[in-house]
């Protein structure tokens, strides 16, 4: 295949801040979003001691803020905030890029470790394809836990390889801001490393 391909990572490479925090902070306001990390703070330290997984520590704050919400408010709400609050976040300069990528025949990937629920309606409106975490929905509401692994680092890798067979295409852009997404640049012809600051 001739034309290029082009994974681009979500929070803060597109956008200036972590749609995770956001969406919890529009969710619950800010008193409140500040007491839940406070009460989640011993995993949130553990994992940055590397003690529990970015995966349960992420499950631990999803389930203080979402867990028992009915899946179909909560996809409802996931719109809204992607409507609303999404695009004053996205860098000027990533959808630039985005656009010229497009423009000269590249396919254009979203990769990410948020939640799909919410990324899912912003893709949507550039016709761009996602990949990204999933969330476990039981009795029709959410549980707080990842479907399957978290997409962080080497799973990022493994679901592009899982879609896409890079050897089919010339040329493979990357684009990531954090330690979780150097495998991901790795797999590139053309890496870039916090490009939009």
């Amino acid at each position: 295949m001739s034309r290029p391909i082009a994974f681009f990572d979500f929070d803060g490479t597109i956008t200036t801040k972590d749609t995770l925090l956001e969406i919890f902070k529009y969710r619950h306001g800010k008193p409140k979003f500040y007491l839940g990390f406070l009460l989640n703070s011993p995993f949130l330290v553990a994992y940055k001691a590397g003690i529990i997984s970015n995966q349960l520590a992420k499950e631990r704050t999803l389930k203080h803020f979402f867990g028992g919400m009915k899946a179909d408010d909560f996809n409802a709400f996931c719109e809204q905030f992607a409507r609303e609050i999404i695009p004053s976040l996205v860098r000027k300069k990533a959808l630039k890029e985005i656009d010229q990528l497009k423009q000269a025949g590249a396919e254009v990937v979203i990769v990410s470790a948020s939640p799909e629920n919410w990324l899912q309606p912003w893709c949507a409106t550039l016709n761009l394809p996602l990949l990204a975490t999933q969330l476990e929905v039981n009795n029709h509401k959410i549980t707080g836990k990842i479907k399957g692994t978290n997409c962080h680092g080497e799973e990022k890798v493994r679901r592009i390889k899982e879609v896409y067979d890079l050897s089919a295409y010339k040329e493979v852009y990357c684009y990531g801001d954090t330690s979780g997404d150097k495998p991901m640049l790795a797999l590139a012809t053309h890496a870039f490393y916090q490009p939009f600051r």
